[in-house]
């Protein structure tokens, strides 16, 4: 079976947060099981530094935004070929998404418009181009897809959406409908009608095959107003083809006992003591006080509201003057306010509080390394790979009771007995205030005293497996029931395994079902859509991410 799975970015290729990560962790683990996976991604200035062998497969005279063409080449980091949609106008551009003073770029409905019209033609057929029997598409970004397929009457490829985060949709003026060659037909309410406006997203949600959602948890929230974005109705009216799959993680990359961004410095749930070497080299990274006493509590995420780097800002200072002893180690980039916010808590806490803004995958793996705490607040979380990141390494995760993290983080409650919480992974608190995000952390300080638990903790989080190996057999099984006339190829005996291809999210009109049972719901609601509490955002986004 060919799978062409279309995206915004992908690592190593392209990245800005989780949804890079996620797509390039799927795509390399369905490949090392014997399916054949492509990646299409746009051209931008550095991804052909990542291709051996590039060369044009085709033309495209007539896109969106102007001729472009196709490149193919091996990814050698990833172990699969890589289209590259080539135009040098739209995409070779500092940012992905956003221009270096923070804006969206002003032609983001023709950038990403552009690459969906050419997955679709190449859906369609294209010499010298593989064919696909099912096209797996990722976001906003690649969303219109599914609609241009049937408006060009591909029926025989299957779709296949994933939603990382639908509160990035891709919402535009319809002033963009003509030059991105929507037909008159699909401009209503039934197709990618969105309060006087388009909506990319929406369009992927009414017209692919299956949609999934990247945990459990969150695929129940989005059927509801408050975690829907105003796509919780026509989401439902898809109930009986919306399914979870849990994202996983790259665990060749983020491996405590082999990282080679830390090397000379592994170790593993049995033997710590490495652990303190990292924990030395964050400090001194990070400007801090060099004290293996010191209770290490890092944040490494986007700096913006949905993760609560306002809070942050707020609870951190909060916590740095009630408990002497604790340390804090920020890095990251967003909103600019929150980013003095956070730079300014380093002046008033010099050697005790660190901050960097920006981002490089070095000192991320330190920060999950070296860290005794990772503080992971979210007012949504689709997935969070962050705590995932963080329990690898030892590091016990401070996480929101939301999204994702409640199918991740194990943690048995507040008032727990010591027996419970050795079983835990991590903590989740609830409500977005400075005080709420306080009291986890002193939570946190509170087990820590406690070095049984606390050990205990470290090692279920090392042991848990959230690898891609776990969740690819779900994906094998859609492509599967999608185009059950087409063979998978190889598939190594480990991961033959029964997995639901339905899995019950939520019915909203009847209440919360487990995502575990292997049922199909029959969600009965009306696919008006809400008009949102917020507009439709256009920007890029770490799915789910981090």
């Amino acid at each position: 079976m060919n799978i062409l799975a279309v995206t915004s970015e992908a690592f190593p290729l392209a990245k800005t947060g989780g949804l890079g990560d996620a797509v390039s962790g799927l795509a390399h683990s369905l490949a090392a099981g014997g399916t054949r996976v492509t990646l299409m991604l746009p051209a931008y200035p550095s991804t052909f530094d990542f291709l051996r062998n590039a060369r044009q497969v085709a033309l495209l005279p007539d896109l969106p935004g102007g001729a472009a063409s196709l490149w193919q080449g091996d990814c050698a980091e990833l172990g699969v070929p890589v289209l590259l949609l080539k135009n040098d106008d739209l995409y070779d551009r500092e940012g992905l998404y956003l221009t270096p003073d923070g804006n969206e770029h002003a032609d983001n409905a023709i950038r990403f418009g552009a690459l969906a019209h050419a997955a679709a033609h190449v859906a369609k057929g294209l010499p010298n181009v593989t064919r696909p029997h099912v096209v797996h598409l990722h976001d906003w970004h690649t969303a219109l897809t599914p609609l241009l397929m049937h408006q060009l009457h591909v029926d025989d490829v299957k779709t296949v959406l994933t939603l990382h985060n639908i509160a990035f949709q891709g919402v535009f003026p319809t002033a963009h409908a003509d030059a991105l060659r929507i037909e008159e037909r699909y401009r209503n309410d039934e197709g990618l009608g969105f309060w006087g406006q388009m909506n990319f997203l929406k369009a992927g949600i009414r017209h692919a095959d299956l949609i999934t959602v990247v945990s459990g948890n969150y695929a129940r929230e989005i059927l509801t107003p408050q975690f829907g974005c105003g796509l919780e109705g026509v989401l439902s009216a898809r109930g009986s083809d919306l399914i979870s799959i849990p994202n996983g993680i790259d665990t060749e990359l983020w491996n405590p006992e082999a990282d080679s961004y830390l090397p000379g410095c592994g170790f593993g749930p049995d033997r710590l003591g490495n652990k303190a070497l990292c924990k030395k080299a964050l400090q001194r990274t990070f400007g801090l006080e060099v004290n293996g006493k010191a209770t290490l509590m890092a944040m490494g995420s986007r700096l913006t509201h949905q993760k609560m780097a306002d809070v942050a800002a707020s609870a951190i200072p909060l916590a740095l003057d009630a408990h002497p002893n604790l340390q804090v180690c920020v890095i990251g980039q967003g909103d600019r306010r929150l980013e003095q916010a956070l730079l300014a808590l380093e002046q008033r806490y010099p050697g005790r509080c660190g901050v960097h803004i920006g981002f490089d995958e070095k000192t991320a793996h330190l920060l999950h390394a070296g860290a005794d705490v990772l503080l992971h607040g979210s007012r949504f979380e689709p997935f969070g790979l962050t705590p995932l990141y963080a329990m690898r390494y030892g590091t016990i995760p401070i996480g929101s009771r939301v999204g994702g993290m409640v199918d991740t983080i194990r943690d048995p409650g507040k008032d727990a007995t010591a027996a419970l919480m050795a079983t835990a992974t991590g903590i989740l608190f609830d409500g977005d205030q400075p005080g709420d995000m306080a009291e986890a952390i002193t939570r946190a300080l509170t087990l820590r005293t406690r070095p049984a638990i606390w050990r205990a903790m470290q090692q279920n989080g090392m042991r848990s497996d959230f690898s891609w190996l776990k969740t690819m057999p779900a994906y094998l099984s859609a492509y599967q029931a999608l185009r059950p006339d087409v063979a998978l190829g190889r598939i190594p005996e480990q991961q033959r395994q029964k997995v639901p291809v339905r899995a019950w999210v939520a019915n909203v009109t009847q209440g919360v079902v487990p995502a575990t049972q292997d049922a199909t719901v029959a969600a009965g609601m009306a696919g008006r859509t809400r008009k949102p509490a917020r507009a439709g955002s256009m920007l890029g986004h770490e799915a789910s991410a981090a």
